[in-house]
């Protein structure tokens, strides 16, 4: 089975959200709903504080705890290593939202079943990229192979400090850290 991922590059990112945007206007997100987020984080003391941005969505794991959770059968690995939710079998019953350990899946209450990033489906079966990727105007944000995302930034873990270990779901993200993101044990604030 082939493993599609994202590789984020935090020293380029500069927090603009237009990943963000792009990613709610083609899923068509009502207010208060993103699949994708960019965080801003500070670390450090004034005047000189580290400042960086994380954009996650969806990490399309390979042990996903939302597929493990799900009784109904809604939740597979595709073909292509994306996690997918199959509207028509969720019930809504939010056992994926309280599993997963980053969060990822959003409760929509119009429609009453979970939703989450389904790496544009509709587009990269059409061999285009996800919105959120096409739309980086910095190119911090790729998608593809997860094999050749490897090879080209070799550099790249799968672990920072905001996030939980990999060790257990094995996402397939890759992040290109800013050093403090990763070695910064000071205190972290969200803004």
């Amino acid at each position: 089975m082939a493993r599609k991922g994202f590789y984020f590059n935090m020293t380029t990112c500069i927090g603009c959200k237009t990943c963000q945007i792009a990613c709610k206007d083609v899923n068509g997100l009502d207010v208060g709903i993103t699949f994708r987020n960019v965080k801003s984080y500070e670390s450090g003391v004034y005047p000189m504080p580290n400042v960086y941005h994380y954009s996650s969505s969806c990490n399309h794991c390979v042990v996903p705890a939302c597929l493990i959770s799900c009784v109904e059968g809604a939740i597979y690995i595709d073909e292509d290593g994306s996690v997918q939710i199959d509207a028509e079998e969720c019930t809504g019953c939010k056992a994926c939202i309280e599993a997963c350990p980053y969060l990822v899946p959003k409760f929509d209450e119009e429609l009453n079943i979970a939703r989450k990033c389904n790496m544009c489906k509709e587009l990269t079966d059409r061999g285009q990229q996800p919105r959120c990727a096409g739309s980086c105007y910095t190119r911090s944000l790729e998608w593809g192979e997860y094999d050749d995302l490897e090879v080209k930034h070799p550099a790249a873990v799968a672990d920072i400090a905001i996030l939980p270990s990999s060790d257990t779901t094995f996402p397939s993200v890759l992040i290109d850290p800013k050093p403090f993101a990763v070695k910064d044990t000071g205190n972290l604030m969200d803004y």
